[in-house]
């Protein structure tokens, strides 16, 4: 299994308040998490390098998941106890104060990944059946869209396009999104936050997955397109490639 995390500030913003990364506990299983913060003055970078560091020290000091159960249930309680963290951190520091993130989370064994998230970065998966989002957006233009209020295409336009119906951080009681699916032969996923996904078309995330090129190649290709398009704001990925050919080739 290859994975490979890239973040870039943008052309526009003055700091990075996306963060992330990829880990492993103690058995190597792999972790993937895209943060994306927001808050006045520095208080966003706060808010998701806070996150991504509590979940990589929580992770590193596991042993093995076996059951996508065991896997979902990891998932919700740290997103959880982040969230206790980030919301008495916020409380306690004026200049913190309005601070939050977004988060999507991946475990990642042998058999299955389990995502859990809350805000709008999303996961996407490429396998036999395609390329499509498995993330729902918490944003008030999704459920908008969800609702049948507006379309899709109204959506991309729409002025309130950024708001968010969930992040940690925010409220004494999120709750995250959780699911499980098996993996097929030779998957991937994308997990980034909106920074991308506001500057390319799910078409061409889907065509930039698709390619046989390494996943570093592939993020700096989306990355600068992305700030081609202008680059309002950060950028963040994940591109996890599940190679059953070649996992079974080097056992």
């Amino acid at each position: 299994m290859k994975a490979h995390f890239q973040t870039d500030q943008g052309q526009i913003r003055s700091h990075n308040e996306d963060a992330g990364g990829v880990f492993y506990n103690q058995t190597g299983q792999l972790l993937a998490v895209i943060a994306d913060g927001m808050g006045g003055h520095q208080a966003g970078d706060v808010a998701s390098q806070m996150a991504t560091s509590m979940i990589q020290v929580k992770w590193e000091n596991t042993k093995v998941f076996h059951s996508s159960e065991e896997s979902e249930s990891w998932l919700t309680e740290i997103l959880q106890e982040t969230n206790r963290t980030l919301l008495d951190h916020a409380q306690n520091n004026e200049a913190c104060a309005g601070m939050g993130t977004t988060v999507v989370a991946v475990i990642c064994t042998d058999e299955f990944f389990a995502v859990s998230h809350v805000g709008d970065s999303r996961c996407y998966k490429l396998d036999d059946d395609g390329f499509r989002q498995i993330t729902e957006d918490h944003s008030l233009v999704n459920e908008l869209v969800r609702s049948g209020q507006i379309s899709k295409d109204d959506a991309e336009q729409h002025p309130r396009k950024n708001v968010l119906l969930k992040a940690l951080g925010t409220e004494a009681d999120i709750a995250a999104d959780s699911q499980s699916i098996e993996w097929e032969s030779d998957s991937k996923l994308l997990l980034c936050s909106d920074g991308l996904t506001n500057k390319l078309t799910d078409d061409e995330l889907s065509s930039f997955i698709h390619t046989d090129r390494d996943p570093e190649s592939i993020s700096n290709r989306m990355i600068e397109l992305a700030n081609d398009r202008g680059g309002e704001d950060n950028i963040s990925l994940i591109i996890v490639h599940h190679d059953t050919v070649m996992e079974e080739g080097e056992a």
